[in-house]
């Protein structure tokens, strides 16, 4: 579609500007306007989902630790899908409609009521298979998101048919949802999946008539928040190693070890990920879809590493069921998924032929570690000699003001 001039979308944020109500017309965004950044409120929203992923990550940690390595895998996968397409489907809204009226702000705030609701039903996720009440919250986050959808198709344009077709795919798996409780249990499973596939594919119909527009600086800017959200909960399982090593005299020196080694490891993640422009990785709509979708990966990979080191720390202290070579596996894997991820998404198209080796090749060596002697270090020497070649091989002039 043609972008909307910079003054129209700018005017549409304005307050008393509607005819009624005090509501402004949800124009679309001006892809190309100068200067947008995450708004207050986006970074508002995306505190409660600070929430929702520290209870998931705790939650995995405790079946992990219990030797629930499937299930709580599976458990994990399912709750942390509700948590990143929530969060996903906000935020490509937002890049195109955002307006900054009394209405888009209560929707928004019913969104985040969701999320808490969404948090609170975790723990009966993971312990008992239990998702009723996550079922809600994840409902109400959605069925806010069709009133948003619903608001847009109401100002017509071009854009009309592509908001309605949102606001039908997305009512229309909700009502799904909300009968799935009712379902035999061994069926639940199967059906969420279905689910899912249904939630994935929604874009891929509502797309098909015009395709909305998105502002490539602010949508990367808003995955790039939401990644340091998840990468603090590493650090703040980093701290946990400390405060435990301050209460065992005896496993001082493993714990202090394994703290140091989680910060070394997390700003190596923090460095590949940042390396890249992300804002070139979406050019185009299967670009979008890939770099949407695909960060599911790196989300989900960068909230398990903060559970994989609180297992290694249980390992430490003798309160884990897995063994010391399993246990690492639940740190390695987490970032070689998410250094893979990244690679796929973002680095491969911006890098010489030495990163596009490097990278991906050094993501598969970490997994070697588990079979070491040394629980970690290897990964963190691994990371470290990964974004030493990105160091060197940085493009002249790139640097965070491109990201």
């Amino acid at each position: 579609m043609a972008p909307e001039p910079a003054d129209a979308a700018t005017a549409s944020t304005l307050p008393g500007r509607g005819p009624r109500l005090r509501l402004a017309t949800m124009r679309p965004r001006d892809p190309e306007e100068p200067g947008r950044t995450a708004s207050p409120l986006e970074l508002f929203f995306d505190l409660v989902f600070v929430v929702a992923v520290s209870i998931a990550a705790v939650n995995l940690h405790h079946e992990l630790t219990a030797g629930h390595v499937l299930d709580g895998v599976l458990s994990f996968a399912m709750v942390f899908f509700a948590i990143w397409w929530a969060w996903m489907n906000f935020t490509w809204f937002a890049t195109s409609f955002a307006v900054d009226d009394w209405l888009y702000r209560v929707l928004t705030f019913v969104q985040m009521s969701g999320v808490l609701v969404l948090a609170a039903g975790i723990a009966a996720a993971f312990e008992e298979r239990d998702f009723r009440i996550m079922i809600v919250g994840y409902v109400v986050m959605r069925v806010a998101m069709v009133a948003q959808w619903l608001r847009a198709a109401h100002r017509g344009g071009e854009l009309r048919r592509t908001a309605q077709r949102y606001a039908i795919g997305i009512a229309a798996v909700q009502i799904l949802w909300l009968l799935t409780p009712l379902l035999p249990g061994e069926l639940f499973v199967p059906v969420f999946a279905v689910l899912v596939l249904a939630e994935l594919s929604v874009p891929l119909i509502a797309e098909r008539a015009v395709r909305t527009t998105w502002h490539p600086h602010h949508i990367t800017e808003r995955y790039g928040l939401f990644t340091l959200i998840l990468l603090g909960e590493s650090l703040l399982a980093s701290a946990n190693a400390i405060i435990e090593a301050l209460h065992s005299g005896e496993e001082l020196a493993p714990l202090i070890s394994i703290a140091v080694l989680t910060v070394v490891v997390t700003a190596g993640l923090w460095w590949v990920y940042f390396w890249p422009p992300h804002h070139r990785a979406i050019t185009s709509f299967a670009s979008s879809l890939r770099y949407g979708y695909t960060h599911f990966v790196v989300f989900a990979a960068a909230g398990a590493f903060s559970a994989g080191i609180e297992v290694e720390i249980d390992v430490i202290t003798d309160h884990s069921e897995l063994s010391p070579t399993f246990a690492s596996f639940t740190v390695t894997v987490p970032i070689a998924l998410f250094m893979l991820g990244i690679w796929w998404i973002a680095i491969r198209q911006n890098a010489d032929r030495l990163v596009n080796v490097v990278v991906p090749l050094g993501a598969l060596l970490v997994l070697l570690d588990p079979v070491l002697p040394i629980p970690f270090a290897v990964t963190a020497l691994i990371v470290v000699a990964v974004v030493a070649v990105l160091v060197v091989r940085a493009p002249v002039g790139e640097g965070a003001r491109d990201h």
